[in-house]
């Protein structure tokens, strides 16, 4: 599926275009603290003409029908590509964790990792994450890996989201 691209957005943000706009769909999380679920997700991505993307995400666990159970996490943050095709990703949470990632983008996908991550004395032990997105048949598909609680680097969520 072709991607348009807005004429009032930056070109620095050229590579991440396939991100902006609104998406909805479901996936998996699980971890060795906590029992497998299935959650559904909402994004928005958004851009105001400056060299970012603006990113918005909420989800939620849902119950065995497939409808909202409870809030499981928020974050917004920044997509900041630079011209040598590396990305910066930017996250907050109200859970107190900022985030800092660091990676690459190609065409259609971008993998990053943490660069480092602030906690306040608040929030869970989390050491290190790693993302990858992709634009898969019209769809955005990512998955994240995450080291966190005494346990390495591993599996925490993926999803699948259709733009709405």
């Amino acid at each position: 599926m072709p991607i348009e691209l807005d004429p009032t957005m930056h070109p620095d943000n050229a590579p991440l275009a396939w991100l902006l706009g609104s998406w909805a769909g479901a996936g998996v999380v699980g971890y060795p603290t906590m029992e497998s679920r299935n959650f559904g997700q909402e994004v928005e991505v958004t851009h105001d003409g400056r060299p970012f993307l603006h990113w918005s995400s909420s989800t939620w666990l849902l119950d065995e029908q497939g409808g909202k159970e409870e809030l499981f996490a928020t974050e917004t943050g920044f997509w900041c590509p630079q011209p040598d095709g590396e990305v910066e990703l930017l996250l907050a949470h109200p859970t107190g964790v900022v985030e800092m990632y660091y990676g690459r983008t190609e065409q259609a996908k971008v993998e990053v990792a943490t660069d480092s991550i602030v906690r306040s004395p608040r929030s869970r032990d989390y050491s290190a994450a790693q993302r990858l997105y992709g634009y898969v048949g019209g769809n955005l598909m990512w998955v994240m890996d995450m080291a966190a609680e005494g346990y390495e680097m591993q599996s925490y969520m993926s999803a699948e989201l259709k733009r709405v």
